[in-house]
């Protein structure tokens, strides 16, 4: 009996090894979208007045759970009853990857006028404060649906062919990291500039320890946020790349001499481009046959 217990406790063990040693890999794989959906949400989650970010900021993590939930017996399902379901999503996924990371390139390349929110808060009542909170957060919500499916077909991808147990493990434990490590990381960042002031404030003495971290915080804020989007723009393109290269039989080969970084990247540009003419042109067709 206790022969079998413990034989018990050693296949756990081993599950357990199993398990995060692939949860490691699919994290790795999972990697660039992690950095966009950081970038993402640090740029929806300010821009409030300080006392309301952080609750704003947990509406959008709850959000995030909710669609974690969602989204995670779905692909198990389809991992389980329709696996080919599973790679034609990801092939998707890593178009529309593309399209987003390649969108991004072309609007930096070539400038061009954004529509904006000119919304005075000042002028606003309670009431209207809150539905724009709840207007913002819905959106921030959504952009993560759409992030969280990718990230969970990803990690899924990752560890097809395995036991489903193990899929299972590995993939909800790729999505916790995915939500509480991102958004413990932008409770940080949006904070940063509160902390710095505090800093600046901690004494009356001028040229300061506290004031010169204070200002650098303060300072540094809006460049971290825009590094972010950066370094997310290009992990987007080379997380596509990589889905393409692995699951596209015909780009196997493709530049199989050059270093994989610069290969996945050239694909994920390559096929991110494509997409963003080809919607073009449904845009223009679209247009033209609405008049």
């Amino acid at each position: 009996m206790a022969s079998g217990f413990f034989a018990l406790l050693d296949d756990i063990g081993a599950l357990m090894d199993d398990v995060a040693s692939m949860a490691k890999i699919s994290t790795k794989k999972t990697a660039g979208i992690l950095g966009d959906d950081l970038a993402v949400n640090a740029e929806k989650a300010s821009g409030f007045v300080a006392s309301r970010e952080l609750p704003v900021l947990w509406a959008i993590t709850k959000g995030s759970f909710v669609n974690k939930l969602i989204i995670l017996p779905v692909a198990f399902l389809l991992s389980a009853f329709l696996p080919v379901a599973v790679t034609v999503v990801l092939i998707l996924g890593g178009i529309y990857l593309a399209y987003e990371g390649a969108e991004k390139v072309y609007e930096y390349l070539v400038p061009h006028p954004h529509k904006t929110e000119n919304v005075s808060k000042e002028n606003l009542s309670e009431g209207e404060i809150l539905e724009l909170e709840k207007s913002k957060i819905k959106s921030a919500v959504v952009t993560d649906f759409i992030l969280s499916v990718e990230i969970v077909i990803i990690a899924l991808g990752s560890v097809i062919g395995i036991p489903l147990l193990n899929q299972i493990l590995v993939v909800t434990i790729v999505a916790l990291i995915a939500t509480v490590g991102v958004y413990g990381i932008v409770a940080l960042i949006v904070r940063m500039d509160d902390f710095g002031y505090s800093l600046i404030n901690f004494n009356d003495k001028d040229k300061s320890i506290s004031d010169f971290f204070g200002h650098l915080l303060v300072n540094a804020l809006p460049w971290v946020i825009k590094s972010l989007g950066v370094i997310g723009t290009i992990a987007l393109l080379l997380v596509a790349g990589g889905i393409f290269i692995h699951n596209l039989d015909f780009l196997h080969h493709f530049l199989e001499t050059w270093p994989s970084l610069i290969r996945e990247f050239i694909v994920g540009v390559a096929f991110g481009f494509v997409a963003l003419l080809v919607f073009a042109g449904i845009k223009k067709v679209v247009g033209l046959i609405r008049k």
